[in-house]
Parts: C-alpha cells; structure tokens; sequence
C-alpha cells in the first residue's frame, strides 16, 4: 500500500479517535447536569432556610444535601476517568485547568454546607458560593463544546450549553425569588437583578432554539406546563411590582412553582444528553464504516496491481493513482464543509468568550462585579442599537489605551 494511502487511512482514525473523546465529554456532560441540578435545589432551599433564619425548609435541605453528595460522587468518578496522560487530546489544556478549579472548589463545599447549617452567613452570601461552583461546572460544559470536532455534535453540544445555562439562571432566579419572599422584603436593586436573570434565561434559550432541531423543540414545547408557567408569572409580577414589603408566605409556593418548572427542564436535559450520546455513537459506527470502506477498496487496488502482469502493470499504475487521488479528494472536499460548517456553529462558543473577556475588562478597569459589568455592556448594546458581542469587542479593542486597573 503506497505511503499516500497509508496516510489517508491514518487521517479517518484520528477522526475515529476524536470521536470517541468526544463521545466520553458528552458522557460527562450528562453526569455534569445531575450535579448542577442537585446543586440548583439545595441553594434555593438553602436560600429560604436563611432568609427565614430557619424556620422554613430545614428537613428538606438536610435531604437535599445527601442528594447532592450523591451527585458529587459520581461527578468525582467522572473525571477521574479521563485520561490526563493524553497531551494530544483536544481542547485538553482548558479542559482539565477547568476541571481542576472544579475539584478545589468541591473542596470547600463541606465548610459551606456547615456554616449554612448553622446559619453562619447570609442568604447572599451562600447564593455566591453556590453560584460560583454551578459557573465552573458549566465551563467544563463549555470547554466541551468547544472542543467537537464534528458539526452535528457540535451543535448538539452548543444547544445543550445554553439549554444548562438558561436552567442555571433559572435556578439563580428561585433562590433570589425565594430569599426576597422570605425575607418579606425587596428594593429596587433587587428589583433590577430579578429581571436581569429574567432577560439571562430568555438569552440562553434563545440560542437553545436556535441551534435545535424541530423534535428537540416539540419536546422542549411538551415539557413546559403553562399551569407553572402562569402562577410564576404571576408571582413575579409580585416582586416586580411591589417596592418594599413581600408576603413572607409566598416563599415557599414560589419555590414549589420554579422548581416544577426546572423540573422539566431537567427532563429535557435528560433528553438532550442522550440524543447527544446516541449522535456520538452513530457518527463513530459511520465513520467506523467509512474507514473500513476505504481500507477494503484500497486492499483491493493493491491486489489488483499486484496480481497484474508485467504488459499490464505499467497502464494499471496511473489507474491506481487516480483512484487513490478520488479519495483524498473527496476526503479533503468533506473535511473542508465540515470544517465550514463548524466554523459556523462556533461562533456562537466565540461571542461568548469575547463577552467574557469585555466583562473580565471591565471589573478590572472599573472595579465592577460580573453582574454590573455585564449590565454596562448590555446598556452600551442598546444605546448603541448594536448587537452585545460588537460591543463588547469595542470594549476589547480599547484594552491597549486604557489606564491600569
């Protein structure tokens, strides 16, 4: 077999090969989202238990906590089953920087859980904690999606993102919902930040719909129920429309409204996790096909040649030659749509990381917190009328000139 054809051959395993990495991400990712969901329940009861100064929900955290043990566990096993010892992997260097801010955070979630037991900070506080362990959970998330190769599961994987991420906010909207409610109390800051995660899911699931399909969005349609849906509007109408003093009482319908909505999210999630698995073993049994398509025709042409006789081989060579060159071709014209194809569907990953990089700027040259720097590229956007992401890469392209923080 020619060295051409050897080299051919060797590409299709390594997309083979990034395949099944991608397959093993995908599985974490779902493992990921158990956690996360786990994590989301315990900081909104944690979030009424202090407001409340424990009066309401203390049984039920205790439960919850054990849940999210559970949950941690099997995250734990999770990435202690990737293969650190693989320097070529994808995305790898991020991948696992990110992964280990995970683990030294996991660290500290005993102390947390300890010092909320015995009501030793404020609702706030144990919110931030809590939100900042979701934040580096999604960015192992992220790091994931970034790192597919193929664009069918690239998309399926930038969906499944911004799906988690609009969950998230959801999540951060029931604890903030529920400590203002059992507080019995909110002013207009609190007024402001509610709707702020208010427009951060409607953002996220935005970009969810936009990179699926019509059955993912039928199932998305039939695990809404418009019955929660109502009752959470109307009792954001509450919090929005009623400065100062909140019935204390609602705290707890509030939170059982939210949670059956992020219920069936979760569900969808589900979903969305194993159509992700099920993608990634499809493409790897085609492309296992493929390359067992390409190694049998090209055995055969090296028969054929080396069957031919002295008269015949000479004419038989170029014969070879060019049906070696139809493959590579070919192989080459596939690889650069998909390559287009995927350059498409990142760039939803790369605004992303520009907005994060404007909003890195910011706080440092402003000294404002994530929240507030986003608001000010957001308030930027619309005085502008121009898209967040443009905005943001203005802010970026200013980084030289500005002062130091």
């Amino acid at each position: 077999m020619t060295s051409g054809t050897r080299f051919l051959l060797a590409a299709r395993q390594c997309e083979i090969a990034e395949l099944e990495q991608l397959a093993r991400t995908s599985a974490l990712v779902g493992v990921i989202g158990r956690f996360v969901h786990a994590l989301q329940r315990e900081r909104g009861m944690a979030n009424i238990f202090l407001s409340s100064r424990g009066a309401r929900f203390a049984s039920q955290r205790t439960q919850q906590v054990a849940d999210g043990a559970a949950a941690e566990a099997e995250v734990r096993a999770a990435f202690d089953g990737l293969d650190t010892e693989d320097a070529h992997a994808r995305n790898g260097s991020r991948l696992f920087s990110r992964v280990a801010l995970v683990l030294h955070a996991l660290d500290g979630l005993p102390r947390l859980r300890e010092r909320i037991a015995a009501q030793a900070l404020r609702a706030g506080e144990a919110t931030a904690a809590y939100d900042k362990l979701v934040a580096a959970l999604l960015a192992v998330v992220f790091e994931a999606a970034d790192a597919a190769t193929d664009p069918e599961i690239s998309r399926a994987l930038v969906a499944l993102f911004n799906f988690m991420q609009g969950k998230e906010f959801a999540g951060q909207e029931r604890a903030f919902g529920a400590r203002a409610f059992a507080a019995g109390t909110i002013d207009a800051a609190g007024q402001e930040h509610w709707r702020h995660l208010v427009a951060a899911q409607e953002g996220c699931l935005q970009v969810f719909t936009d990179f699926s399909d019509a059955e993912v969005l039928q199932a998305e349609r039939a695990a809404q129920d418009p019955e929660a849906l109502a009752q959470l509007e109307r009792l954001r109408r509450l919090g929005f429309g009623t400065r100062g003093a909140l019935d204390a009482e609602l705290s707890d319908a509030w939170y059982a409204q939210c949670t059956r909505r992020i219920d069936g999210m979760r569900a969808l999630e589900d979903l969305l996790a194993a159509r992700l698995r099920g993608l990634c073993e499809r493409r790897i049994a085609q492309a296992r096909t493929e390359l067992r398509d390409q190694r049998t025709m090209l055995e055969a042409f090296a028969a054929q040649a080396r069957a031919a006789d002295p008269a015949t081989l000479a004419a038989y060579g170029p014969h070879l030659e060019r049906s070696v060159l139809a493959l590579v071709q070919e192989q080459a014209r596939r690889l650069q749509a998909m390559g287009d194809e995927l350059d498409e569907v990142r760039a939803s990953l790369n605004e992303r990381k520009v907005v994060e990089r404007a909003k890195g700027l910011l706080m440092a040259h402003r000294h404002l917190s994530e929240e507030d720097a986003y608001k000010a590229l957001r308030q930027m956007a619309m005085n502008q009328n121009r898209r967040i992401v443009d905005v943001a890469q203005a802010v970026l392209s200013l980084a030289e000139v500005l002062p130091g923080g």
